[in-house]
């Protein structure tokens, strides 16, 4: 903290008040090892609570109220304009400067139906301190510069610069989002569903903005929004960590809420109106006529429940929707899953209960719209049985050991912990409800644990659903001409505003554009801004400790973590030889591995004996090159648990029985399990579009990157939709059953060891515990997994489902202990952070753009996401290689790419993430020591280094690029793809 912030003479004790705000309450959580408190600034009534932990990663996240009453995407636009500048910090882009000057673990903003949170955590207090003030002054204090509005929300361009004889077309960071976000089916389907769910509240619409709408909002409408909604009075503040929550106190109340009174306005989510009979509604969604083969639409039931604010409300629709649909034994998505009315269950299937009132939804996929009767049925059907007959008392229970089990676990390998808990609280927050209580349920659990007790209650939960009216059955049908509808109906739009235009507005249109892109290319002052620098940063990685033994002749490793009461097994099976075939389908065998029945136990019985002893276990393949050569890569078939440690030797037996007694002869499961994955993959693409398109670009790479493309890249895709229609064919159903009867054969000779994490006082004992489950449970062969080398240029126009385009360039480079690995780690954070940030995403309207180094398959990166250009990227792509050649390298962005590098390496992890991680470098041949000298290499990277990679492995030879776009974006750039020797691939 600064020396002149009046925190500097707090004390350390966690409930303590600054003398500008009041303790509301105060509590200790012993399941999480925390405490936490609410407190309420006197003067403007914002609310703040903070999580006392002795976690050195701390959290911050100020949340407002936001409650839009159409789809035009204010909230989420004024998201992303608020930070582009305020009143301290009067430059263009605040918020990714900061990004490059920060030591910071997380940073980014969010908007959900109802709130608009502004997070970021840091483990570096100088840095949290940094980020504070930025954050305070970018949520209080915005400067909303109409041409940021025009940069993120909306604008109108002629296609031709300058030329008003052309044609006119919408451009903004937000609306090419959001036209990447509505490809989604899944996001069509939530955001139809809330249409008619809430027919009068704030969740009616979309707070993302629909692509149609988002022109509609006006500047004007823009600030008023912003003056109404952003302020203290509708503020919710929650930290986490080791910061005293005085001291925080202290530091707002400097930065900004000295300078607030109280609003008298009061902004809340009302009540929704109740139907009073069930309705049926029929929309449609555009699909391509490629793709619209076979049924394909989307029936969904769902129900408008309770508050999310009564605890045990929440609890008892958390229970319910669990004992329904947790895992394949349970009625509801059993009836679903084994159903011939549909292909597999809809993504929709859950409760969601993060909104003012909660909602329960389930269905089918890849059914037709004459089949509803049969749906509603089943699905009423099912939930009357339950009614009527109840749920075992077992089954019951293994719900409420996965909501003890989601309770105690300590993450952080994806957000960070603190801001998990933070999350989890922040909806009841908004909504005035209880937060503390959703953070200790250890009280709430027990309560229901004694209702749950008695032999009526599921019953009765299971009746309370049947007999609420407030109940829509969404029927979403595929129409391949929807799509060309909406893009006639927008330039039909862009051409009535065009004749409607007066010279003078014209002109207005094109010097808004220069007047944009010369703010663009502004070289601002960014010493107002706050920073870290490389004298802050951690001189060395700390090292993880480990014991290794034996259990018989089985070896094994244990690290000694603070997992909070749980034990986390990993077996590693070192990947034995496979064919071409075999190693096609290993995406399917991993899928199946844990989803199948053991010995006399049929599938059913094992969901059900899973669910009672650990919270989940699953398979993945894990492959890594060899550090000093890319060709050549070791691999690992990882089977993984978690459980609590009380259920440690049931665990042990669950991994072994998986391992030893499966079986394959429950072919109807296994086809219901290849139809699901098919649905899950190809629902993910316009999420990770860009992460697709690296994965085509890079196939040619090494033979870790063409077997990443095979299996969970869109080749895969493809491949999974064959096999979804081949295995409809009895005999090619068995066909397949024996193929991954034959992979776990050679498995099972493999030769593997065993991953063991728990806490210190437990390891000693749980071992003892676990030797004679674990004795002797290693094969002898010595698996010699390889391929052959694979170097290959590719070039390809993958055409899927996408309103958007996501694009990647890829040049073949070095793999990790090769000292130009770290310094091309760098040149791509800083060929984004100097040029492909600006070119990409402020100038071309793509929501992200920049590069990366991938040393495990020895290539260089470049890609954009949700992206209304090709051609133009593409050459940006090449364009950002010759600024890297011909402009010098500035040392401020050379250190800024290195801690943006350093920040990655260094981010901490969950405490078994981080032993997972260790272990798994190690295995690798990632020794601490050779990932302390690549931390070394990025901290030594000059200038000069970074333009000799450049010329070196960028400026040279032919790169490979893959685009993931249309059919008619495919049709319009049909030239340049034949010119460039584009393969076009239909998914």
């Amino acid at each position: 903290m600064t020396q002149a912030s009046p925190a500097a003479a707090i004390s350390n004790t966690s409930s303590e008040a600054f003398p500008s705000f009041t303790l509301i309450s105060s509590e200790e959580i012993p399941a999480l090892g925390v405490s936490i408190a609410e407190y309420q600034h006197i003067k403007t009534g914002a609310s703040h609570y903070h999580i006392a932990s002795d976690n050195p990663e701390n959290v911050f996240l100020v949340a407002l109220r936001t409650v839009p009453k159409d789809s035009s995407g204010v909230a989420h636009i004024l998201e992303h304009t608020a930070l582009c500048g305020s009143e301290k910090y009067p430059v263009r882009d605040p918020f990714f400067m900061m990004i490059r000057r920060s030591l910071n673990s997380f940073m980014n903003a969010f908007t959900s139906s109802d709130w608009t949170a502004y997070p970021f955590a840091s483990s570096n207090r100088k840095d949290f301190e940094n980020l504070l003030q930025v954050y305070m002054d970018a949520v209080f204090f915005s400067r909303l510069h109409p041409l940021d509005f025009a940069q993120e929300g909306h604008r109108l361009e002629f296609k031709e610069a300058g030329n008003p004889n052309s044609e006119l077309e919408f451009k903004g960071v937000v609306f090419n989002e959001m036209k990447g976000a509505m490809s989604s089916i899944s996001s069509q389907l939530w955001h139809t569903l809330c249409k008619y769910l809430f027919p009068s509240t704030t969740y009616h619409y979309n707070s993302g903005g629909e692509p149609e709408d988002i022109p509609d909002l006006s500047y004007a409408q823009l600030k008023s929004f912003y003056q109404s909604h952003y302020h203290p009075s509708n503020a919710i503040f929650m930290t986490f960590g080791n910061i005293p929550a005085a001291e925080h106190q202290a530091r707002f109340e400097e930065l900004a809420l000295a300078r607030f009174d109280a609003l008298d306005s009061h902004i809340e989510v009302g009540d929704e109106k109740r139907y009073h009979a069930p309705i049926r509604v029929q929309e449609s969604y555009p699909l391509p006529a490629a793709e619209n083969k076979g049924d394909k639409t989307h029936i969904v039931v769902s129900w408008l429940l309770g508050k999310s604010t009564q605890l045990d409300t929440l609890l008892e629709a958390q229970l319910l929707a669990g004992v329904l649909l947790d895992n394949s034994a349970s009625p509801l998505l059993r009836a679903l899953e084994t159903s011939t009315l549909g292909s597999s269950p809809s993504p929709m299937c859950g409760l969601e209960d993060s909104m003012r009132e909660m909602v329960f939804a389930c269905g089918l996929e890849g059914s037709c719209a004459s089949k509803v009767d049969d749906v509603e049925a089943l699905i009423l059907d099912t939930l009357r049985e339950v009614a009527e007959n109840g749920i075992a008392k077992e089954d019951v229970d293994a719900v409420l050991h996965q909501l003890e089990l989601q309770q105690r676990e300590i993450g952080g390998d994806g957000y960070p912990y603190g801001l998990q808990l933070i999350l989890t609280a922040l909806g009841s927050a908004t909504h005035r409800g209880k937060p503390i209580d959703l953070l200790n349920l250890d009280p709430a659990l027990h309560a229901l644990r004694e209702r749950a007790a008695k032999p009526d209650y599921i019953k009765q939960l299971a009746q309370a659903l049947l007999d609420n009216p407030h109940r829509l059955t969404l029927v979403m049908s595929p129409d391949e001409n929807i799509q060309s509808r909406i893009e006639q109906a927008e330039k039909q739009r862009l051409a009535a505003i065009k004749a409607s235009l007066n010279d003078e507005q014209k002109q207005a249109i094109i010097d808004q554009a220069v007047a944009l892109t010369k703010r663009q290319a502004l070289e601002e002052d960014d010493s107002i801004l706050p920073k870290v620098t490389l004298a802050d940063v951690p001189l060395d990685m700390p090292a993880l400790q480990s014991s290794q033994a034996e259990f018989g002749s089985l070896p094994y490793t244990s690290y000694a973590r603070g997992t909070n009461g749980l034990v986390y097994q990993q077996l590693l099976i070192a990947l034995p030889e496979l064919d071409d075939d075999e190693l096609a389908l290993l995406a399917i065998y991993t899928q199946v591995l844990t989803e199948l029945g053991l010995g006399d136990q049929d599938y059913l019985q094992v969901q059900a004996r899973q669910a009672q002893v650990c919270g989940g276990i699953s398979a993945y393949t894990s492959m890594r090159s060899d550090i000093a050569d890319e060709q050549k890569l070791k691999a690992y078939l990882v089977l993984s648990s978690k459980a609590l440690v009380r259920n440690a030797g049931a665990q042990t037996q669950l991994m072994r029985d998986t391992l030893e007694t499966l079986r394959f002869d429950e072919c109807d499961r296994i086809q219901d399990l290849v139809s699901q994955l098919k649905a899950r993959r190809e629902s993910s693409i316009t999420g990770n579009g860009h992460g697709l398109a690296m994965t085509a670009a890079c196939a040619g790479m090494s033979p870790i990157a063409k077997i990443n493309q095979a299996l969970g890249g869109l080749s895969g895709i493809r491949q999974l939709k064959n096999l979804s229609e081949q295995i409809a064919a009895p005999e090619e159903l068995s066909k397949l059953a024996d193929q991954l009867s034959a992979i776990h054969s050679k498995m099972l000779k493999a030769e593997r060891q065993l991953l063991i994490i728990a806490e210190a006082d437990r390891i000693e004992p749980l071992c003892s515990e676990l030797a004679p489950l674990w004795q002797d449970f290693n094969a002898t062969t010595t698996s010699n997994f390889s391929q052959p080398a694979v170097k290959e240029v590719k070039k390809e126009f993958w055409v899927a489902n996408s309103q958007v385009n996501f694009c990647a360039k890829a040049y073949p480079t070095v793999p990790s202990e090769h000292p130009d690995a770290p310094v091309l780690t760098v040149l791509a954070t800083y060929m984004k952070n100097g040029f492909l940030h600006r070119v990409i995403r402020e100038q071309g309207g793509a929501y992200g753009g920049g590069a990366s180094q991938d040393s495990n398959i020895a290539a260089f990166r470049f890609y954009s996401y949700r992206d209304p250009r090709v051609v133009g990227t593409l050459s940006d792509f090449d364009k950002s290689i010759e600024w890297m050649l011909n402009t010098p390298v500035i040392a401020q962005g050379l250190e800024e790419a290195i801690l943006g590098v350093v920040s990655s390496i260094d981010k901490p992890g969950s405490p078994a993430g981080e032993a997972k991680q260790d272990h798994h470098s190690n295995v690798f041949g990632r020794s601490l020591a050779q990932r302390r000298l690549f931390r070394q290499r990025v901290l030594a990277v000059t200038e000069a280094d970074l333009q000799r990679v450049c010329e070196r492995y960028l400026s040279k030879g032919d790169a490979s690029v893959a685009v993931l776009s249309n059919a008619a974006k495919a049709t319009e750039l049909n030239d340049y793809l034949t010119t460039h020797n584009f393969t076009i691939e239909q998914l």
